[in-house]
Order: structure tokens, then C-alpha cells, then sequence
């Protein structure tokens, strides 16, 4: 069999990718003998790979320089892959987050304990990104399950990367179980629907798919198997647990990049595959966001630990990012592609500081410990408070912007004479609520900060020039991706260019 190799053009985004990860692997393989070794009472020498991390971090930023520009419509190994200015969009959105979170970082991994798995964390972050490219880019489901578990596996990994930890490898191993089990009623829906259309090309699908016992059956499971990867209610079980015993550089990159590829991917299947079946999963989701929203925010306000609080909110956020979908129009692709643009840069900020508190917090991350924290660490409060206000939908920050295109977009030709428009108006009206029953516990962890006594609160502590740059990069999306109409325009006009 002949292999068409000039395919391999329509992929730059993988190819550049797999590049990065060749380089990643070779200069790890050849340098793992400096790599610091801790000895068994802790002590270490100093680092011998300090280029390590910013030559991974200048590679990622080189291949979102390359892929930045949308590219045009394309397809590529018999049409089971395809790309457009829209995936082309979020996939440069999800590798900002990959790059933040590598820089991010940097203080973590070359921590004694950490440093001699170095390669190992950035080879995995790469190699999930992949699967993510993969994933967005399918026209296939066979194709779409192999990017997915792509990035499912070395997720896994990355999970439980921190294994002498207790907790890690408990939240890697119910991961695990739960990837697999939600793999699982995926490829039961995929075999539902194969069974009665006898193709699995997105676009054979929808030109012949009509409402059938077999079809929604199918439609519902594979639905069900996505609401687990991204969290939504009430597949969310795991989320809360994974969030906690995970590495918090981990779960912050699960918690946007991860769940903004599904998200993406679910809208894309959703309003391509089953387009013609939409009276059906529109009523689906909207019970799915009205719980997704309610009941995480009323669990987030009881969480004393920081990051089971961030995993609350992750699926409240997650409610509101397939909100974005209901509108079934390209206004649907920019408003959710947006949101996960602004979320990555919000909850990459909160996380940033998370883990600087953290590490100068003997791993402590209850709310307890932010108690008084601008007397000692006035930064530190301020860009947590920014990122908070941004994820609460405060204005002027970006996160105000992102909710209100997600509002618009689940409106967008809804009309009140007939049922799905009442229910759009109505999901959005309860989603307006819970809005403000999330700023409520958002303020929670500004009122530590700045209100609660601490006789003894953290000490000064001067956070990590990676940290600081991290911080920086996302405090600049947070005010200025609401500001300058330019990049909700960017990546609008590649949404319509999609259609």
C-alpha cells in the first residue's frame, strides 16, 4: 500500500508536535544522566538542567507561532481527518494552556523529588496535546477514539506522576477506572450508531441519520461517555477526587486544556453528526447545564480545600462552556472556543498561585492557610483576586465578556412561541442565578485574604521567576482578552470561514 506523504501537510499543527516531542525525547535521553537523583535523606545537588525546562517551553512557543494563523479547510487519510480555520483556533487555544502550564511549572518539576522525572512530565504533556489535535480534528470515530484515549492515557500518567504521594496514585488509579469505564458506554453508543447507519464518517452520518430508537440510544451513550471527560453533572464523581490528589500543575492543566479539547469536540460532533436529531439533545443538555451549574455550585460552597473548591467550580464552568453549544450555530463554535480561551488564562492563574502557595506551604492548600495573605504576600491576593473576579463574571474582566456571549449564543434565534425557545430563555435565566451564587463563593476566598484574621499568616516569600511570568501571561488574557474586540473577531470570523 502507497502512502501519500504530502497528507502530512494538511497536519502541521501534529507534525510540528511531533517534532517538539522527538526533540523533548532525544535531548532527555541524552542529558537523564545529569538529571538530579535524590538521595535517601532528601539531600540533592544542585541543578544541572536548568535549560531543560525553557528549551520545552520555547518549543511549545514556536509550534503556536507556526499554527497561530487559521489554516483553510482541508482533509487528509480518506477524510477520516480534517482540519479548518475553527479547529485551527482551538487548537492554538489549548496549546497557550499547554505552554502556561509548562512554565508554570518549572518550580514543581525540578523540586529534588521531581526533578529526575523532568522528561518523563514534558513527553507526557506533549503527547496529550497530540491526542487533544487528534480529537478535534476527526471526522471518524474510530479516528476520534484513538485521540482520545491518546490523550486519556498519559493523562493517567501525568495524574499519578507524583507517586510517592498517597494521593496521587489514588486519584491516578480512579482515573483510570473511570476513563475506562466512560471509554467504555462511549464505544457502546459508537457501536449503536454504526450498527444503524453502517459508517462511522461524520459526514456519511449526517446526510442519513434520522431519530431512531437505535440512533438516540446510541446519541446517549456516546453523550454520556464525554460527560465524564468533561465533568459534567452527573458524571462528575471522580472529578473532585482526581483534582485533590493530583500534582496542582496537573490538575490545573486537566481542568482547562483537557475538558476545552472535549467540550470542543462534543460541539463539534454534536451539531456535525447529530445535527438533524437536535430537538433531542438540545432537551438533553439542557438538564445537563441547569444541573452541571446548580449542584456543583452548591457543593463548591462547602469545600475547605482549595483545589476540591477549584473542581467544583471547574464543573460549574463546565455547564457553562456546553451552554455555548444549545445555540447549534457557528455563534456556538466562537462563543465556546472564547470561553475556553478565557478560562484557560483565569484558572491557570488561580492555579499558578495555588501551587506557589504551596510550595511554601509545606504542600498545605486549605483555605485556612490564605487567612491574612495580603499582609504578607499583597501579589499574591491581588492576581488571585483578578482571577477570581474573572471567573465569576465581574466586570471588566474577561470572564464578564466570555459568560455573555455564552448567553447570547444559547439564545441566538430562540423564540419564546415554542418550547425550546422557553426552555433557552429559562436555562439561561437559572444560569444568571447560579452566576451569582458563584460570585458568592469565589468572594469567599477574597474574604480570607483580605478580611479574616491570621495571627500567624504565611510568611513573605519570594515566588519563582517562572511563576511570575505564568502569573503575568494570564493577568494580561484576564484584562485584555475583554478589552480588544480583536481576538473575539479572530476567532469569529474563523468560526464562520468554518461553516
Amino acid at each position: 500500500m502507497n502512502i501519500d506523504y504530502s497528507q502530512f501537510l494538511n497536519m502541521i499543527p501534529e507534525v510540528t508536535l511531533m517534532a517538539l516531542l522527538v526533540i523533548v525525547f532525544i535531548a532527555d535521553f541524552a542529558t537523564s544522566q545529569r538529571a538530579v537523583i535524590p538521595t535517601p535523606n532528601g539531600e540533592a545537588n544542585s541543578s544541572s538542567r536548568a535549560w531543560f525546562n525553557p528549551l520545552v517551553c520555547l518549543l511549545m512557543a514556536a509550534h503556536i507561532v507556526i499554527n497561530i494563523f487559521p489554516t483553510t479547510a482541508s482533509v487528509a487519510f480518506g477524510g477520516m481527518y480534517y482540519t479548518n480555520p475553527s479547529v485551527g483556533v482551538i487548537k492554538t487555544i489549548l496549546a497557550l494552556g499547554a505552554l502556561i502550564v509548562l512554565i508554570q511549572s518549572r518550580e514543581w518539576i525540578q523540586r529534588p523529588d521531581t526533578q529526575f522525572k523532568e522528561g518523563e512530565f514534558y513527553i507526557l504533556i506533549a503527547s496529550t496535546l497530540l491526542g487533544m489535535n487528534m480529537m478535534v480534528s476527526a471526522n471518524h470515530f474510530l479516528l476520534f477514539f484513538l485521540g482520545l484515549e491518546m490523550a486519556s492515557i498519559p493523562m493517567a500518567c501525568l495524574v499519578g506522576l507524583d507517586k510517592y504521594r498517597h494521593n496521587s496514585a489514588e486519584s491516578a488509579a480512579k482515573f483510570v477506572l473511570t476513563a475506562a469505564f466512560s471509554s467504555g458506554i462511549m464505544l457502546y453508543g459508537i457501536s449503536f450508531i454504526y450498527g444503524a447507519m453502517g459508517t462511522m464518517y461524520f459526514d456519511d452520518i449526517a446526510v442519513k441519520i434520522t431519530a431512531t430508537p437505535l440512533t438516540i440510544m446510541g446519541m446517549v451513550f456516546f453523550f454520556s461517555g464525554l460527560g465524564f471527560k468533561i465533568s459534567l453533572v452527573p458524571f462528575h464523581f471522580w472529578t473532585a477526587d482526581t483534582y485533590q490528589g493530583a500534582p496542582t500543575t496537573i490538575t490545573g492543566y486537566l481542568s482547562v486544556v483537557s475538558k476545552g479539547a472535549a467540550a470542543f469536540a462534543l460541539c463539534s460532533i454534536l451539531i456535525k453528526v447529530f445535527g438533524p436529531m437536535v430537538e433531542y439533545w438540545q432537551y438533553m443538555l439542557f438538564i445537563v447545564v441547569v444541573l452541571s451549574i446548580t449542584i456543583a455550585n452548591l457543593f463548591a460552597i462547602r469545600q475547605r480545600d482549595l483545589k476540591r473548591f477549584m473542581a467544583f467550580s471547574s464543573i460549574s464552568q463546565a455547564g457553562y462552556i456546553v451552554l455555548a453549544i444549545v445555540g447549534n450555530s457557528a455563534m456556538s463554535y466562537t462563543t465556546l472556543s472564547f470561553y475556553v480561551l478565557v478560562y484557560v488564562v483565569a484558572n491557570m492563574a488561580v492555579f499558578s498561585v495555588i501551587s506557589s502557595i504551596e510550595e511554601h506551604n509545606n504542600g498545605t492548600v486549605d483555605l485556612e492557610s490564605y487567612n491574612g495573605l495580603y499582609k504578607t504576600n499583597p501579589k499574591l491576593a491581588f492576581l488571585m483576586t483578578i482571577a477570581l473576579f474573572s471567573l465569576g463574571g465581574i466586570p471588566p474582566f474577561a470572564g464578564m465578556f466570555s459568560k455573555f456571549f455564552v448567553f447570547m449564543s444559547a439564545v441566538k434565534g430562540a423564540s419564546l412561541s415554542t418550547t425550546p425557545g422557553v426552555l433557552a430563555y429559562s436555562v439561561v435565566f437559572i444560569a444568571l442565578i447560579n452566576t451569582v451564587i458563584s460570585l458568592y463563593y469565589y468572594l469567599l476566598i477574597v474574604k480570607a485574604m483580605y478580611i479574616k484574621p491570621n495571627e500567624k499568616p504565611l510568611p513573605w516569600f519570594k515566588s519563582a521567576s517562572s511563576t511570575k511570568l505564568a502569573l503575568a501571561i494570564c493577568t494580561a488574557g484576564i484584562i485584555l482578552f475583554g478589552v480588544f474586540s480583536m481576538v473575539y473577531s479572530w476567532i469569529d470570523s474563523a468560526s464562520v470561514a468554518s461553516m
